[in-house]
């Protein structure tokens, strides 16, 4: 399935600067690894070292957080937008 895939700032160096990228897959487990596939090294920045979604980064599925859906296995059917948020702290 063709998804388009919103990277924030912080991780655009691995996209080359672009904002938005497309991804593929029928999970959200298979987009991330098609991510990391075309971006080598955006994948670690997501992921923990177990496979999870790192403890301070959001994954939206439309406007689905994963968290509450089927984190990893949540479905991507085809021309939905997933939004990568990092967690920023401020004082």
């Amino acid at each position: 399935m063709s998804v388009s895939v919103r990277i924030p700032t912080i991780l655009r160096t691995y996209t080359n600067g672009a904002a938005e990228v497309g991804g593929e897959g029928a999970t959200l487990r298979e987009v991330l690894e098609k991510l990391d596939a075309d971006f080598p090294g955006i994948g670690a920045r997501i992921l923990d070292e177990t496979g999870k979604i790192r403890r301070f980064v959001n994954v939206y599925v439309g406007e689905e957080d994963v968290r509450f859906a089927d984190n990893l296995e949540t479905a991507t059917p085809s021309g939905v937008q997933i939004s990568i948020i990092p967690a920023v702290a401020g004082g």
